[in-house]
């Protein structure tokens, strides 16, 4: 028997998460997905997450929602980030900031632990990404059946050490942040699902889910511009990853759009 995850990457602005919000349970019974975790930093306007765009995704069928360095752009998130278990925000920011960097969440009689963290390349994290994983999985040691990491992280080659490090206390661990899915699903150390980076939910026709010539004037130019989330045909990215629930080792990992 196997448990199956579905990750979906960063989803970009209000558009993509009513695309999602329509697909969401279809895609679930498509991959019988058994746990739902989703990057939602992005998906309010015009950008960071606030109340009524995170219970969308939870209304949609979203399990955990992961963050990233635009988790407190909404102040009016922030009391939510404290009362909402499974609504994350990265591990390594100061402990006086809201909210909580894990949660373990109960499905099919399996304590799943769900991680978050943000990179330390060209990202303004306080901590250690290391560091706060290692903390957090040895805090937690004893009270989950297996565990689950979103790097939130700008350089492939940390992602991939951050992998490479925690793949004998990870089942699943996977980068977002770059909009751009990988081709390197793999399963590292023989036990752990790794992919670089599983993409975005967001406008095709665009450059990273942002309207094309804002991105284009700005790097012409080197003028401040305001990044719009794209209008037009929308695709989803994320991944797919099955754990052995006798041995709690990944047996499949692979990136999917939808």
């Amino acid at each position: 028997m196997s448990f199956k995850i579905l990750a979906i990457g960063d989803i970009c602005g209000p558009t993509a998460l009513e695309y999602l919000k329509s697909r969401l349970w279809a895609i679930r019974k498509q991959y019988g997905a058994d746990l739902v975790i989703a990057n939602g930093e992005n998906c309010a306007e015009p950008n960071g997450i606030d109340k009524a765009s995170a219970q969308a995704l939870f209304e949609s069928g979203v399990d955990v929602i992961t963050t990233g360095n635009h988790v407190f752009r909404k102040t009016s998130v922030h009391s939510y980030l404290d009362d909402e278990a499974y609504l994350l925000r990265p591990l390594n920011f100061p402990s006086a900031t809201p909210g909580h960097g894990d949660c373990i969440i109960k499905i099919n009689g399996y304590r799943v632990l769900c991680l978050n963290v943000l990179g330390s390349a060209y990202m303004d994290s306080s901590m250690c990404p290391f560091e706060a994983v290692e903390r957090a999985l040895d805090r937690n040691e004893g009270a989950y059946d297996f565990a689950i990491l979103d790097i939130h992280a700008e350089a492939t080659g940390e992602k991939r050490a951050i992998g490479y490090n925690f793949a004998d206390r990870l089942s699943v661990c996977f980068g977002t942040h770059t909009h751009v899915q990988t081709n390197d699903a793999c399963i590292l150390e023989g036990r752990c699902a790794y992919v670089t980076d599983i993409g975005m939910v967001g406008a095709i026709d665009s450059i990273l889910g942002v309207k094309k010539e804002r991105v284009i004037y700005k790097l012409k130019t080197k003028m401040l511009a305001k990044f719009d989330f794209a209008d037009g045909e929308i695709e989803g990215n994320g991944a797919i990853f099955e754990i052995d629930e006798s041995t709690k080792k990944a047996t499949l990992c692979r990136v999917i759009k939808f």
